[in-house]
Protein backbone atom coordinates (compact mmCIF):
# COMPACT_ATOMS: atom_id res chain seq x y z
CA UNK A 1 0.00 0.00 0.00
CA UNK A 2 2.94 2.56 1.01
CA UNK A 3 4.77 2.07 -2.17
CA UNK A 4 1.33 2.63 -4.17
CA UNK A 5 0.64 5.52 -2.41
CA UNK A 6 3.52 7.25 -3.22
CA UNK A 7 3.83 6.03 -6.95
CA UNK A 8 0.66 7.56 -7.81
CA UNK A 9 0.89 10.41 -5.65
CA UNK A 10 -1.95 9.18 -3.12
CA UNK A 11 -1.11 12.15 -0.50
CA UNK A 12 -4.21 12.69 1.46
CA UNK A 13 -6.94 10.18 2.19
CA UNK A 14 -9.89 11.38 4.41
CA UNK A 15 -11.86 8.14 5.01
CA UNK A 16 -11.93 4.50 4.32
CA UNK A 17 -14.34 1.95 2.92
CA UNK A 18 -14.15 -1.54 3.40
CA UNK A 19 -15.70 -4.26 1.14
CA UNK A 20 -14.76 -6.63 3.65
CA UNK A 21 -11.81 -8.32 5.61
CA UNK A 22 -10.05 -11.16 3.48
CA UNK A 23 -6.31 -10.31 3.65
CA UNK A 24 -5.54 -9.36 -0.34
CA UNK A 25 -7.83 -6.43 0.64
CA UNK A 26 -6.54 -5.53 4.19
CA UNK A 27 -2.97 -6.74 4.59
CA UNK A 28 -1.68 -3.12 4.08
CA UNK A 29 -3.65 -1.60 7.01
CA UNK A 30 -1.00 -1.05 8.82
CA UNK A 31 0.32 1.66 6.80
CA UNK A 32 -3.21 3.72 7.39
CA UNK A 33 -1.26 4.99 10.32
CA UNK A 34 1.07 7.64 8.45
CA UNK A 35 -2.27 9.32 7.00
CA UNK A 36 -3.02 9.58 10.82
CA UNK A 37 -0.10 11.64 10.95
CA UNK A 38 -0.81 13.82 7.84
CA UNK A 39 -4.01 14.54 8.65
CA UNK A 40 -3.18 15.78 12.22
CA UNK A 41 -3.08 13.05 14.31
CA UNK A 42 -6.60 12.15 13.96
CA UNK A 43 -8.44 9.30 13.74
CA UNK A 44 -9.91 8.12 10.53
CA UNK A 45 -13.52 7.36 9.76
CA UNK A 46 -13.55 3.70 8.66
CA UNK A 47 -16.83 2.56 7.48
CA UNK A 48 -17.46 -1.64 7.06
CA UNK A 49 -20.00 -3.83 7.69
CA UNK A 50 -20.50 -4.89 11.45
CA UNK A 51 -18.92 -8.09 10.84
CA UNK A 52 -15.95 -6.62 8.88
CA UNK A 53 -15.54 -4.25 11.85
CA UNK A 54 -15.35 -7.59 14.57
CA UNK A 55 -12.84 -9.43 11.84
CA UNK A 56 -10.66 -6.27 11.86
CA UNK A 57 -10.26 -5.97 15.58
CA UNK A 58 -8.98 -9.64 15.68
CA UNK A 59 -6.45 -9.04 12.58
CA UNK A 60 -5.22 -5.78 13.98
CA UNK A 61 -6.03 -6.14 17.75
CA UNK A 62 -3.50 -2.77 18.20
CA UNK A 63 -5.45 -0.75 16.17
CA UNK A 64 -7.81 2.10 18.15
CA UNK A 65 -9.38 5.33 17.91
CA UNK A 66 -6.72 7.02 20.86
CA UNK A 67 -3.21 7.79 20.66
CA UNK A 68 -0.95 5.48 21.97
CA UNK A 69 0.17 6.49 25.40
CA UNK A 70 3.99 5.28 24.45
CA UNK A 71 4.37 7.22 21.26
CA UNK A 72 4.11 4.23 19.15
CA UNK A 73 2.77 4.62 15.50
CA UNK A 74 -0.08 2.38 15.27
CA UNK A 75 -3.45 3.11 13.49
CA UNK A 76 -6.06 5.15 14.56
CA UNK A 77 -9.54 4.27 13.28
CA UNK A 78 -12.46 4.98 13.83
CA UNK A 79 -14.84 2.39 12.81
CA UNK A 80 -18.30 2.82 11.87
CA UNK A 81 -21.35 0.56 10.47
CA UNK A 82 -21.80 1.34 7.22
CA UNK A 83 -25.78 0.21 7.56
CA UNK A 84 -26.93 3.40 6.55
CA UNK A 85 -26.21 5.56 3.87
CA UNK A 86 -23.24 8.03 4.81
CA UNK A 87 -20.79 10.81 3.28
CA UNK A 88 -17.32 11.24 2.80
CA UNK A 89 -16.80 15.13 1.99
CA UNK A 90 -19.72 15.99 -0.93
CA UNK A 91 -19.88 12.66 -2.17
CA UNK A 92 -23.22 10.34 -0.72
CA UNK A 93 -22.43 6.22 -0.69
CA UNK A 94 -24.59 3.33 0.15
CA UNK A 95 -23.73 -0.05 0.90
CA UNK A 96 -24.56 -2.92 -2.13
CA UNK A 97 -25.41 -5.95 -0.87
CA UNK A 98 -23.45 -8.93 -2.73
CA UNK A 99 -22.94 -12.67 -2.48
CA UNK A 100 -19.31 -13.56 -1.79
CA UNK A 101 -19.81 -17.10 0.36
CA UNK A 102 -18.20 -14.34 3.22
CA UNK A 103 -19.58 -11.22 4.46
CA UNK A 104 -19.11 -8.74 1.87
CA UNK A 105 -20.89 -5.64 0.33
CA UNK A 106 -19.87 -3.28 -2.30
CA UNK A 107 -20.50 0.85 -2.47
CA UNK A 108 -22.49 3.10 -4.43
CA UNK A 109 -21.35 6.35 -4.66
CA UNK A 110 -23.15 9.49 -6.01
CA UNK A 111 -21.79 12.99 -6.81
CA UNK A 112 -23.25 16.32 -6.34
CA UNK A 113 -23.47 16.12 -9.93
CA UNK A 114 -25.89 13.26 -9.69
CA UNK A 115 -22.88 10.89 -11.78
CA UNK A 116 -23.04 7.78 -10.01
CA UNK A 117 -20.15 5.15 -9.73
CA UNK A 118 -20.92 1.19 -8.49
CA UNK A 119 -17.89 -0.71 -6.95
CA UNK A 120 -18.46 -4.37 -6.27
CA UNK A 121 -14.49 -5.86 -5.92
CA UNK A 122 -15.44 -9.15 -4.79
CA UNK A 123 -18.87 -11.40 -5.07
CA UNK A 124 -20.13 -14.45 -7.74
CA UNK A 125 -23.89 -13.11 -7.53
CA UNK A 126 -25.33 -9.58 -7.69
CA UNK A 127 -28.56 -9.81 -5.99
CA UNK A 128 -31.78 -8.29 -7.92
CA UNK A 129 -32.26 -5.23 -4.98
CA UNK A 130 -28.75 -4.92 -5.66
CA UNK A 131 -29.57 -4.62 -10.00
CA UNK A 132 -32.22 -2.32 -9.40
CA UNK A 133 -30.14 0.21 -7.50
CA UNK A 134 -27.60 0.20 -10.18
CA UNK A 135 -29.28 0.21 -13.30
CA UNK A 136 -27.70 3.64 -15.99
CA UNK A 137 -25.23 4.04 -13.33
CA UNK A 138 -22.47 5.88 -15.06
CA UNK A 139 -19.23 3.46 -13.98
CA UNK A 140 -19.32 0.53 -13.06
CA UNK A 141 -16.31 -1.28 -11.26
CA UNK A 142 -16.87 -5.30 -11.21
CA UNK A 143 -15.00 -8.14 -10.37
CA UNK A 144 -14.44 -10.89 -13.19
CA UNK A 145 -12.18 -13.11 -12.01
CA UNK A 146 -11.49 -14.99 -15.06
CA UNK A 147 -13.19 -16.98 -18.16
CA UNK A 148 -13.72 -20.45 -15.87
CA UNK A 149 -16.55 -20.55 -13.55
CA UNK A 150 -15.03 -19.85 -9.97
CA UNK A 151 -17.37 -20.56 -6.74
CA UNK A 152 -16.92 -17.09 -5.06
CA UNK A 153 -15.77 -14.71 -7.92
CA UNK A 154 -17.77 -13.78 -11.16
CA UNK A 155 -16.45 -15.21 -14.30
CA UNK A 156 -16.58 -13.53 -17.65
CA UNK A 157 -19.30 -14.52 -19.17
CA UNK A 158 -21.60 -13.80 -15.39
CA UNK A 159 -19.94 -10.67 -15.12
CA UNK A 160 -20.69 -9.52 -18.69
CA UNK A 161 -24.54 -10.81 -17.94
CA UNK A 162 -25.03 -8.53 -15.51
CA UNK A 163 -23.30 -5.37 -17.18
CA UNK A 164 -25.90 -5.97 -19.91
CA UNK A 165 -28.54 -5.85 -17.37
CA UNK A 166 -27.26 -3.04 -15.66
CA UNK A 167 -26.44 -1.18 -18.77
CA UNK A 168 -24.02 1.27 -17.40
CA UNK A 169 -22.06 4.50 -19.14
CA UNK A 170 -19.07 2.42 -18.62
CA UNK A 171 -17.38 -0.38 -16.92
CA UNK A 172 -13.51 -1.45 -15.24
CA UNK A 173 -13.30 -5.01 -14.56
CA UNK A 174 -11.06 -5.52 -11.31
CA UNK A 175 -10.13 -8.82 -9.50
CA UNK A 176 -8.60 -10.29 -12.58
CA UNK A 177 -6.12 -13.20 -12.35
CA UNK A 178 -3.46 -14.19 -14.81
CA UNK A 179 -5.12 -16.34 -17.00
CA UNK A 180 -5.45 -13.22 -19.59
CA UNK A 181 -3.26 -10.61 -19.58
CA UNK A 182 -4.48 -6.88 -20.21
CA UNK A 183 -4.07 -7.04 -24.01
CA UNK A 184 -6.07 -10.30 -24.64
CA UNK A 185 -8.82 -8.53 -22.05
CA UNK A 186 -9.44 -5.96 -24.38
CA UNK A 187 -9.44 -8.00 -27.51
CA UNK A 188 -11.91 -10.28 -26.13
CA UNK A 189 -14.05 -7.73 -24.05
CA UNK A 190 -17.08 -5.34 -25.69
CA UNK A 191 -17.43 -1.72 -26.14
CA UNK A 192 -17.47 0.44 -23.02
CA UNK A 193 -15.77 -2.71 -20.74
CA UNK A 194 -12.61 -2.70 -20.16
CA UNK A 195 -9.89 -4.23 -17.69
CA UNK A 196 -8.70 -1.58 -15.09
CA UNK A 197 -4.93 -0.79 -14.41
CA UNK A 198 -3.21 0.87 -11.45
CA UNK A 199 -3.87 4.51 -11.05
CA UNK A 200 -6.58 4.61 -12.97
CA UNK A 201 -8.74 7.47 -11.91
CA UNK A 202 -12.06 8.11 -12.41
CA UNK A 203 -13.52 11.80 -12.04
CA UNK A 204 -17.29 11.76 -11.46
Amino acid sequence: MREACIEHGVDKVDAICLTHAHMDHVAGFDDVRRFNTINGGVPMRCFAMRETIEQMHRIFPYISDKKNEMGLFRPMINFVDNAEPFTIGDVALERLEVEHSFPCCGYLLTAPSGRRLAYSSDCHVLPPQTIAKLKGVDHLVLNCLRERFHPTHLSLETALGYIDEIKPGDTRLIHMCHDLSHAEWLKRLPDGVEPAYDGLAIEL
